[in-house]
């Protein structure tokens, strides 16, 4: 799938990220399939999936373009690390391989102009999450098929947001060649309405439909707000 065939498929559309980490009640390939099956139904353009395998169940599921990735690690450059994670994402039937295009030290040595020269050698696209305008640039100049804010909050020099980053998406949209996907705490159809206003080709919202040990959350804590009388 080259970019253009990815765009005809997800422009303007709603990309649904289906991820559940070992530590969370869904974690596991088959339930990501399914959760994946339900976000098609409901009309998604396209899932974005974590781990080779939830990608090969999610791949079997759905005929929707599939942006996967690969978590190692709970810190620092722990989204598609290394080549070897973004080969066996790309081999595990990904459409594009997201990976952490930040400025921060990579382990293993690998730069991320070679993670994406090796997704290209896949026959991949590479989308680079990124914290910044810089980053963004870089990661466009190292061969980036597409870029999405994703990491923005949650490196030590990108602004603490308790939404989405509208000012990096309008940024990324005005200064770079390659099309970019809104994503990062966008939790309502009216915050995804925004980003594709500012310029966005489509739009990634992840926790507020697939992890609803979160979603409950939320409601607990407005719930705890209100006083009700016993009386």
């Amino acid at each position: 799938m080259d970019v253009g065939a990815f765009l005809s498929r997800v422009r303007g559309q709603l990309i649904v990220s289906c991820q559940a980490l070992p530590n969370e009640p869904l974690h596991g390939a088959q339930i990501m399939a399914r959760m994946a099956l339900a976000a098609q139904v409901g009309g998604a353009a396209g899932i974005r999936a974590n781990s080779p395998a939830d990608v090969r169940a999610i791949r079997q599921a759905v005929d929707l373009p599939l942006i996967g990735l690969y978590k190692d690690g709970d810190r620092g450059v722990y989204i598609t690390p290394t080549i070897a994670h973004a080969v066996e994402v790309a081999e595990a039937g990904a459409d594009v391989v997201a990976l952490d295009a930040t400025h921060r030290p990579r382990p293993n040595g690998d730069t991320l102009t070679a993670q994406i020269e090796a997704i290209h050698r896949c026959g991949k696209l590479a989308l680079a999450d990124v914290s910044t305008l810089d980053e963004a640039l870089d990661a466009q100049e190292a061969g980036a098929d597409l870029a999405a804010p994703t990491l923005s909050g949650y490196t030590d020099y990108s602004p603490k947001l308790d939404g989405p980053d509208y000012a990096l998406i309008q940024q990324m949209v005005q200064a770079l060649r390659i099309p970019v996907i809104a994503e990062g705490r966008i939790r309502t159809p009216h915050e995804a309405r925004l980003a594709l206003g500012y310029g966005a080709v489509a739009v990634v919202v992840g926790s507020a439909i697939t992890r609803p040990q979160l979603i409950t959350e939320q409601f607990v804590r407005g719930l705890t707000a209100v006083q009700i009388s016993d009386e």
